[in-house]
């Protein structure tokens, strides 16, 4: 495979905002799920920066992004950990506000032997981001090349984000999870978004369980006014929907240790190779790489690799998932 070059000069940086959310993870691992009313004896437990705002910022910053996040955590603890941890990432935190009127949010993480998780979530300060703070980033949005959006903030907040992005000719990423209720006026602003099955069928009506229904659910989405979309579908790849038709990108075949942040990583990562100038497919297939490596190793932000380790990745694979 040939790694595609960016169009950017030796030394300059795409710059991208984030408007979204910022947690701290409480991992634990065992062997299976727990049953309703069972108790699990788990193996490992382990205390790790994450919300899906906070995770897509970091995929980008640490694929070469300059990346300007937008988002709010508590006065606490939990909170100057997480904001540290962003700055070490050199992302600018300018517009995250501390707030002592909600604990930062926190993420209880459950990842059972074959990889798999389940996450429930208190947003806490997250839902602290008002329409005012985002109008008040409007200058941070309107000089990036691209706007990243999730569902772990406010409706209003994120509509009032992707509003301002495309009066600014700012191109949108939008992963709308966790997936709830938008208005197709919101979706027609979204140049990219970005879905796994279940948020796909949940904002579609289409049950995505195999390729034929991926396709439908794109198409309803697309027909709600989503430019391009694409769907995730862990092993069997990236399902991408534009003007010029549909087609299949594989999956990077590894043995998964954790899939949190693997969609996380995939948005930041896409972010930033669009950004850079690639190509489409180029761009999907970069993230399908970055995501592959994160499956690979436990936690959200600590799994997340550098762009380095995609380059090395894709490298050694010649292109071959």
């Amino acid at each position: 495979m040939t790694v595609q070059v960016s169009k950017y000069p030796l030394g300059q940086r795409p710059r991208i905002a984030v408007v979204g959310s910022i947690n701290m993870d409480l991992v634990f691992r065992s062997p299976r799920m727990p049953a309703i009313g069972e108790t699990v004896k788990g193996t490992e437990f382990f205390q790790l920066p994450g919300g899906k705002g906070a995770n897509q910022a970091v995929a980008a910053a640490r694929q070469g992004a300059e990346v300007h996040f937008v988002g709010a955590v508590g006065a606490d603890l939990f909170g100057e950990q997480a904001l540290s941890g962003l700055a070490e990432e050199g992302i600018v935190t300018d517009q995250v506000i501390s707030s002592s009127a909600a604990a930062t949010g926190v993420a209880g993480i459950f990842v059972d032997d074959d990889g798999a998780n389940s996450i429930v979530i208190a947003p806490g300060a997250n839902e602290l981001l008002t329409v005012a703070q985002v109008e008040a980033a409007e200058a941070v949005i309107a000089h990036s090349a691209f706007l990243v959006c999730q569902l772990e903030s406010p409706l209003d907040s994120v509509r009032r984000a992707i509003g301002i992005a495309r009066a600014q000719g700012v191109q949108v990423v939008f992963n709308p999870a966790p997936a709830h209720p938008i208005d197709d006026a919101m979706l027609a602003q979204v140049d990219y978004l970005v879905v796994n099955e279940t948020e796909a069928a949940q904002l579609s009506g289409v049950t995505v369980d195999d390729a034929d229904s991926a396709v439908k659910a794109a198409e309803a989405l697309r027909a709600r006014g989503a430019a391009v979309v694409l769907l995730t579908m862990g092993e069997q790849g990236v399902l991408v929907a534009g003007v010029d038709g549909f087609r299949f990108i594989p999956a990077v075949k590894v043995e998964a240790i954790d899939t949190t942040a693997a969609g996380d990583t995939f948005v930041g990562a896409f972010t930033v190779a669009m950004a850079r100038g690639f190509a489409l497919d180029a761009a999907v297939t970069e993230a399908q790489y970055a995501a592959a490596l994160t499956v690979t190793r436990l936690g959200a932000q600590s799994a997340i690799p550098t762009r380095d380790e995609v380059i090395h990745l894709m490298t050694e694979r010649r292109g071959q998932p």
